[in-house]
């Protein structure tokens, strides 16, 4: 029986989430398998693509190490879907109560998107604590965070949106962030080269980031 993720458990697992986007469904288990190696095991795949609950059951069944999540949940139904994919865990651009109960009533862990004070209050409201900050650069960055750290001292935030890098350290040496979400570590040349050994090699490099 696989353990009962909690978000904060999600969050805490590395210092990054790979925000992964799937064309191919063949790329889906090698690319899990080389993050895997390089000791990143949260795997956010996006439903961008219309293969992305394929990558998903893929990666849920064939590499028992990684653990699959869905991103982009904008819904009831997408939850529902990915969670029948072998989805663990959820990622929501944005946060509407029908997600945040549709993934409570199927025992999805939820991270879902904020950008608002007002929004950060409405998913408190529903037992949520864990909260992706999105579009983190967009929408004020380090300074918003810092600013939160009053009014919402028992919120941790997994910024997610032009992280890179460059400037995750800053976000990861916040006290209110776990984790933040990035796509650096899954560029789609490499990805689409199969170029498995590059993707370990940044994951491995991400996995170490200090926090």
């Amino acid at each position: 029986m696989k353990e009962k993720l909690t978000a904060l458990a999600v969050m805490r697992d590395a210092p990054v989430i790979p925000v992964i986007v799937l064309h191919d469904v063949a790329h889906a288990v090698p690319l899990a398998r080389a993050l895997v190696a390089g000791g990143i095991r949260m795997l956010e795949v996006t439903l961008r693509t219309p293969q992305a609950l394929q990558c998903i059951e893929a990666i849920a069944k064939e590499v028992p190490d990684a653990v699959a999540g869905a991103g982009t949940i904008r819904s009831a139904a997408d939850a529902q879907a990915a969670a029948l994919a072998g989805a663990r865990f959820g990622v929501s651009p944005g946060y509407t109560r029908a997600v945040g109960k549709a993934c409570h009533d199927i025992g999805l862990p939820l991270l879902p998107g904020v950008a608002t004070g007002s929004e950060i209050m409405m998913a408190q409201e529903d037992g949520l604590t864990e909260l992706k900050f999105f579009p983190a650069l967009q929408a004020g960055g380090v300074a918003m965070l810092k600013a939160w750290q009053g009014p919402f001292g028992d919120v941790t935030f997994c910024p997610t949106g032009g992280i890179h890098a460059g400037n995750a350290n800053e976000f990861l040496s916040l006290s209110n962030v776990a984790c933040v979400g990035g796509s650096w570590i899954v560029p789609n040349d490499a990805v689409q080269a199969g170029d498995w050994a590059k993707v370990t090699e940044l994951a491995r490099a991400a996995s170490q980031l200090a926090r």
